[in-house]
């Protein structure tokens, strides 16, 4: 495996080297729960989950670690809107985004950590860049404490910015500032505010910044200096610029790789809550299932913009149906015994080269597409060892992308596919009317029900043990 990424800070493709031999280490910035999952938060969790799956395949150790910002500005004005205690209203939708996570086949990640479980943690980092100079306590009295963003040369270098071009910081009063880009690593408590969302610090009771919460919980769990950090497009500015400015600046090598997904968009625009373009994951679950949901995500290129449409996610349902239905017709051929796990060399050179080359999952998918096609044809001709290659290969391909059916992350089924009975119930009574009419040799009415199928876009063949249906491929 050689495996080449695009990593955001070098701006450019690199040949990616695990720190430890056999291990990769991730942090995924998670969600802040403030309210409802959309589709465009699950588009991260999708694609660096496909990421964890091919690193595994290949022999790697993954360990993962995702937070969950539980502790925010927005929490804490959401969870009043709503009447209800701030960590009650956190602890709500933190289940609402595991549930939304599990319903698309999401693994869970190594460890998963809550913000406000690492407020030590925090603490002790802030005391660092104060004492390197960094990092400043507010002159007003306040409590806040900043990051000085004029202390360290290498600020903007994740984005290629000049503190001089930055817009201020809009994440406290900028009264207590030295400049306005000056960013808050601890913001005091305020008297509208719930003692409850406060703790003890030598600055005063008070809460942590959001960007010290991610650098204090990638330190505690994946060390100084680790494999990647991922995230969306969207926290390049000014999220992870600041957390790579204040885990260096305290003297930590922080992460070797950056990756980014790009959003989901809807009319051009991308997928938020602000502007009110939001796409609820159960209901696209409900109607489309989750695998398909799942394959619509994963299916382009992690830096390329996905736009949501009834029309695209209806197109992942049916190129999965077509799958799933040449993995059920070789299923009833072949009753050989599979393995289980098969080396990577089983799933074919062109897949290989594409996942290797920066997660190409259009190439990849192509791939299956062909060897679904291809294992359709030596099906129809009888050609069972090329139909038991294609299956082989079809099935590998498929647990790379957290699509294979079988798995324990799909043993609930989705509503969705809770109506296979009941299709396969109706199918089966127009194959007996047609049985029937073949019988009395009514081959009009045969002929009829035949073409009906045809139009709904299933096959029937005619088997010595019966007619069996499938979709067109």
């Amino acid at each position: 495996m050689s495996l080449h990424l695009y990593d955001s800070a070098r701006r450019e493709i690199v040949e990616f080297q695990s720190l430890e031999p056999g291990l990769v280490s991730i942090y995924l910035c998670g969600p802040t729960v403030q309210s409802a999952p959309h589709l465009g938060h699950m588009r991260s969790r999708v694609n660096f989950d496909v990421l964890r799956r091919w690193l595994e395949f290949a022999g790697h150790e993954v360990r993962l670690v995702v937070n969950v910002t539980d502790i925010d500005d927005k929490i804490l004005a959401k969870a009043a809107e709503a009447g209800r205690p701030w960590w009650a209203h956190a602890y709500l939708f933190e289940d609402a985004f595991r549930d939304a996570f599990r319903s698309l086949g999401v693994q869970p990640p190594s460890y998963e950590p809550r913000a406000t479980g690492h407020i030590p943690e925090m603490i002790e980092l802030i005391e660092a860049l104060i004492e390197r100079g960094h990092a400043y306590p507010a002159a007003d009295e306040s409590g806040d404490v900043y990051f000085d963003v004029n202390s360290w040369a290498d600020y903007g270098s994740l984005t290629g910015q000049r503190v001089a071009d930055m817009a201020p910081a809009e994440d406290a009063d900028p009264r207590g500032k030295r400049d306005p880009r000056d960013f808050a690593l601890w913001k005091g408590h305020k008297p509208a505010e719930p003692v409850t969302a406060s703790w003890p610090s030598p600055w005063g009771r008070g809460r942590p910044g959001w960007h010290i919460e991610c650098s204090a919980m990638a330190g505690k769990y994946l060390g100084d200096t680790f494999d990647i950090h991922a995230g969306g497009l969207d926290l390049r500015f000014p999220h992870h610029e600041n957390e790579l400015a204040q885990s260096t600046a305290a003297g930590r090598g922080f992460a070797r790789y950056w990756m980014h997904n790009a959003w989901v968009t809807m009319a051009g625009e991308k997928m938020s809550k602000s502007l009110g373009n939001t796409a609820d994951v159960a209901a696209a679950v409900a109607k489309y299932g989750g695998r398909a949901v799942r394959l619509w995500l994963a299916g382009p290129h992690y830096r390329s913009a996905i736009e949501l449409s009834e029309a695209a996610l209806a197109e992942a349902a049916a190129q999965l149906a077509r799958i799933d239905s040449f993995l059920e017709r070789a299923g009833a051929v072949l009753t050989d015994e599979w393995v289980a796990y098969a080396p990577l060399t089983a799933i074919g050179g062109e897949f290989t080269a594409a996942m290797d080359d920066d997660l190409a999952t259009p190439t990849a998918l192509a791939a299956l597409f062909r060897t679904v096609k291809e294992g359709n044809v030596a099906l129809d001709a009888g050609d069972l060892e090329s139909a038991r290659a294609a299956r082989l290969k079809a099935w590998l391909m498929l647990r790379v992308f957290g699509l294979d059916a079988n798995a324990p992350e799909w043993a609930d089924a989705s509503a969705s596919d809770d109506l296979k009975p009941v299709v396969d119930g109706l199918v089966g009574a127009l194959l007996e009317q047609r049985a029937q009419a073949r019988a009395r040799k009514d081959w009009a009415a045969a002929d009829a029900v035949r073409d009906t199928l045809k139009k709904l876009g299933l096959k029937v063949e005619d088997t010595p043990s019966g007619p069996r249906w499938s979709l067109e491929n």
